[in-house]
């Protein structure tokens, strides 16, 4: 593409180049080759980057900006350049080919592909089954009976769909992910005190550019639905129990496991290894450090806690971390007071 067309599909402005100047991929200004886009954030990055090889820089503003050592490389100002750098990397990264159907692949009676769908090898698509157009499903996934999978869809290898599962447009599922499973729901019985698995008949909704992070596990609902909220971005190996709703450009990082029918906010961010009871409540905006918890049936919201949107809650119960660090502090001197006692 060219550094004109770029800008005008994301924005921004060329301070120095040409619009004409031809970008071929995105790359780091220590790595990069003469077609290639770099971007910059701070003051070092940007004079590293002016230095280097590549056709074009994007950074936050050119403004006093000395070009003099390199004068042929085109000059992007935009408000957000990490961010105009990743969606341009989208543009030009290399569109997967359309390998079409193939034969060993298995087609369920009634299944319905849409145009330009990608069926792998050993991949089995279930009775009634519906895939959207331009959807790629890779080397031997399962898709249940009767599941809907919306256009530019990317589902890959070994990934297993259950029956009564909806996923969205653009959604991205890695390696190893179950969708739609039972959750774990049991009745226990007071006299014998053996279990018997209550009803696991809900669904399993992924709404539109949610991505899932390999060897996720996201169960469906008991009587109800669980949902995957717009955007949502899961690392690897999440866990998300039968009934609860992940709210619209949430971050789950890996190892993090949400008991049933919890619900968390849109925009809320949970660290690795965060732990949440069920019948819990995150707000919107919550930020959750590493290994912090929330125990079951509480509810845990920025204006809750008295803090401000972005305020990292930490520890188990989560609190904020400031409050956790004097907590510490305060016992550890006691420690040391009894010690010398």
């Amino acid at each position: 593409m060219k550094v004109g067309e770029l800008i005008e599909a994301l924005g921004g402005k060329l301070a120095q180049g040409s619009a004409e100047q031809s970008v071929e991929g995105v790359n780091s200004y220590a790595n990069a080759h003469t077609t290639d886009l770099v971007f910059a954030e701070n003051e070092t990055s940007v004079a590293q980057a002016i230095a280097c090889p590549a056709a074009a820089v994007v950074l936050k503003s050119a403004a006093g900006m000395d070009f003099a050592k390199n004068f042929s490389i085109a000059v992007i100002e935009c408000d957000q350049p990490r961010l105009w750098f990743a969606r341009a990397a989208k543009l030009l990264g290399p569109e997967p080919a359309c390998e079409r159907i193939h034969p060993t692949a298995v087609i369920g009676e009634g299944a319905v592909l849409g145009s330009f769908v990608t069926v792998g090898p050993c991949a089995v698509i279930g009775k009634d089954a519906l895939i959207g157009d331009e959807t790629r499903i890779e080397a031997g996934v399962v898709v249940g009976e009767g599941v809907r999978i919306g256009n530019n869809c990317r589902i890959y290898p070994r990934v297993v769909i259950y029956p009564n599962t909806y996923i969205g447009n653009r959604v991205v599922v890695h390696a190893g992910v179950v969708l739609g499973a039972d959750g774990f729901g049991y009745v226990r019985d007071k006299e014998t005190g053996a279990y018997t698995q209550f009803p696991q008949q809900g669904g399993l909704m992924i709404e539109d550019d949610v991505e899932i992070g390999a060897n996720c596990t996201i169960d469906r609902g008991a009587l109800g639905a669980t949902r995957v909220r717009r955007g949502a971005k899961f690392d690897n190996m999440v866990h998300v129990g039968h009934n609860c709703d992940i709210g619209e450009d949430a971050i789950l990082v890996a190892l993090t496991g949400i008991s049933g029918s919890s619900t968390i906010g849109n925009g809320a961010v949970l660290a690795g290894q965060v732990g949440i009871g069920d019948h819990a409540h995150v707000g919107d905006g919550v930020i959750l450090g590493g290994q912090a918890g929330v125990l079951s049936g509480k509810t845990v919201t920025n204006e809750g806690m008295g803090v401000k949107p972005g305020t990292v809650l930490w520890g188990t119960p989560a609190r904020p971390l400031m409050q956790v660090l004097r907590e510490q502090a305060t016992l550890t001197r006691l420690a040391k007071k009894r010690n010398k006692g």
